[in-house]
């Protein structure tokens, strides 16, 4: 349609309206928020998850385990479809193919309005940083956080001869999040940035240190993403200094501290994937409400403290997780497969403590009934003792 034909479409679509007492400016208004519903309707939901235990220098064993808490939660509590989770595990997740998913799975791919979840476990460090935005209050370091890919070791000759590793930077992460084209944007860090060591729990950190150094691939890639955002040095450093670009970044721990991976009777996973995974499955709970629960349930010896950061003046921390606001009942697990009278469960939402042979978990909506008869980690298999099919959500009780 010209745009001579649009005009005259409009002027008589116009003179129909009022000649049924309909105001052609208000059906217009309407029209374009009927439009705004559909879209809202329609948004898609990303999410990249990667996890990282084969490191050939301290490797771990339970960020695996977390990509699948994460992938499971979203599928069945928030909506998620399985082909658009994209996962990297293990030997997957070099810094380049990090880097390259993050462009193609979820800038290239993320429209306004839709959800974005981008989930990594898995070391971090904190290398040196010639000019760093930020320097710890009395310190004459200059350290800066990262994220270690599975190809990233430390340099040869370290601790005493300076050299390069294939770290991601935090600043990277800053980049890739404002080149989102949406705010409904959610980060799960389940790392930490300091090196050390505790005998209660396996720590998620490599060594780093003054002769550990950024990687010129990785200057090279900031310049690139500040050319493509048309943003200057001066713009950067003032958006990181104000806060996170987009959304909510959900964190194992405040600056420098160490997280934790552990056993739960049975099933090794990250401490604050498994809690903030748990607290997502059981609860209506927005974000901060979220990690007043969460908080109470890490060790004091562990000193270890979860944070949430939110884009300044979003007030996001009172928004529902993943910014769904109609997401699937509160469940404590869900079928995830049948077998005649047997059924597969994830236990995503329950307390690993209080699940043992002959446990009853019931269907959310009074329909479903299931008896565990073994549990491997967080999977179960369970009698059937009244119908339940692929999807069905369940709680403890009878």
């Amino acid at each position: 349609m010209n745009n001579s034909t649009r005009r005259h479409f409009l002027q008589f679509l116009g003179a129909a309206l009022a000649t049924l007492g309909i105001d052609p400016v208000l059906f217009h208004r309407q029209t374009q928020r009927h439009r705004q519903v559909l879209a809202q309707s329609t948004s898609r939901k990303l999410a990249l998850l990667v996890g990282i235990n084969s490191y050939s220098q301290h490797p771990l064993i339970g960020c695996i385990n977390d990509i699948y808490l994460q992938r499971e939660l979203l599928i069945h509590r928030f909506g998620f479809h399985p082909q658009d989770i994209y996962i990297l595990e293990d030997k997957q997740a070099t810094r380049d193919a990090i880097l390259t998913a993050f462009e193609e799975y979820l800038i290239k791919q993320a429209k306004p309005g839709d959800v974005v979840v981008y989930h990594y476990s898995g070391h971090g460090s904190r290398i040196f940083d010639p000019q760093p935005i930020f320097r710890e209050v009395g310190s004459t370091q200059q350290l800066n956080g990262t994220f270690v890919p599975v190809d990233s070791d430390l340099p040869p000759g370290y601790p005493n001869t300076p050299g390069s590793v294939k770290d991601i930077m935090g600043h990277t992460l800053f980049l890739l999040m404002s080149a989102l084209q949406t705010e409904n944007v959610t980060v799960v860090l389940d790392s930490c940035f300091a090196g050390g060591a505790t005998r209660e729990a396996r720590v998620r950190s490599r060594d780093g240190g003054q002769n550990v150094l950024v990687s010129d691939s990785e200057r090279s890639y900031q310049q690139k993403w500040l050319s493509r955002l048309n943003m200057s040095q001066e713009e950067f450093v003032n958006g990181y200094r104000t806060g996170v670009a987009k959304g909510v970044v959900l964190s194992a721990t405040a600056p420098h501290q160490l997280a934790r991976e552990v056993n739960v009777n049975g099933f090794d996973c990250g401490l604050f994937s498994y809690l903030l995974t748990h607290y997502m499955w059981n609860s209506d709970s927005n974000i901060q409400q979220i990690f007043t629960k969460i908080i109470p349930e890490i060790p004091k010896n562990f000193y270890q403290q979860p944070r949430y950061e939110v884009k300044v003046g979003s007030g996001y921390q009172l928004q529902t997780p993943y910014f769904i606001n109609n997401p699937n009942p509160p469940a404590e697990a869900v079928v995830t497969q049948v077998s005649g009278s047997n059924a597969q469960l994830w236990l995503g939402g329950i307390d690993l403590r209080n699940v043992s042979s002959g446990t009853i978990l019931t269907g959310v909506n009074s329909t479903g009934k299931v008896r565990i008869i073994d549990r491997n980690g967080i999977v179960a298999q369970a009698e059937i003792q009244e119908p339940v099919t692929v999807g069905t959500l369940l709680h403890q009780g009878s």
